[in-house]
């Protein structure tokens, strides 16, 4: 058991019968009343995002997730195969739990998988990822004044938005965690 006034951001816990992990939270301490914290929840089954709020000193149970380091390496249709890198076990992840990682994974990507006990709750991506750009519009000389920006798509399907200077072929660093450009590689 942990107690909410512990609460930091990624800290698995187990409420209502569902694995969450705390993305965001809040010490609140009224004037008139007791504190408490006010929480924003990940499930990690679903996805889905809720906000809670717990009372001050309130106990709730901690999540034991548990983290393999697995490779990427292909899809089979709706599925998609891990294998544990020292195991050489193989997983199959279907595509609807792990939508959004899809848009950075690459065959042969090293990836951590988040295990409770025996179920895969989903992929846990690094900070960055390089891709290759395979379409975007050519820049023109002298457009770079203005600091703007072009989509470009890479080699995972994603849409990124990219400085003018960049061109089919480049290799460039992503943020998964909203899908921006960071720089070339």
């Amino acid at each position: 058991m942990i107690s909410v006034n512990d609460f930091r951001t990624g800290l698995t816990i187990e409420v209502d019968n569902g694995i969450w992990r705390v993305v965001d939270f809040q010490h609140v301490k009224p004037g008139k009343g007791a504190a408490f914290v006010r929480s924003k929840l990940r499930n990690l089954r679903t996805g889905a995002i809720q906000e809670k709020t717990f009372r001050a000193g309130e106990k709730v149970e901690k999540a034991q997730i548990d983290n393999r380091r697995m490779q990427y390496l292909y899809a089979n249709g709706d599925q998609h195969v891990f294998m544990d890198n020292e195991s050489y076990e193989q997983i199959e992840i279907p595509a609807s739990q792990i939508e959004y990682e899809l848009k950075f994974l690459k065959e042969n990507m090293e990836v951590s998988i988040m295990m409770f006990g025996t179920e895969t709750l989903g992929v846990e991506l690094p900070n960055t990822v390089e891709l290759k750009v395979t379409e975007t519009e050519p820049g023109i000389k002298g457009d770079t004044a203005s600091g703007g920006t072009k989509p470009a798509i890479v080699e995972t399907g994603l849409s990124v938005n990219v400085p003018f200077f960049v061109n089919e072929g480049d290799v460039l660093i992503v943020n998964t965690s909203d899908g921006s450009y960071v720089s070339r590689a």
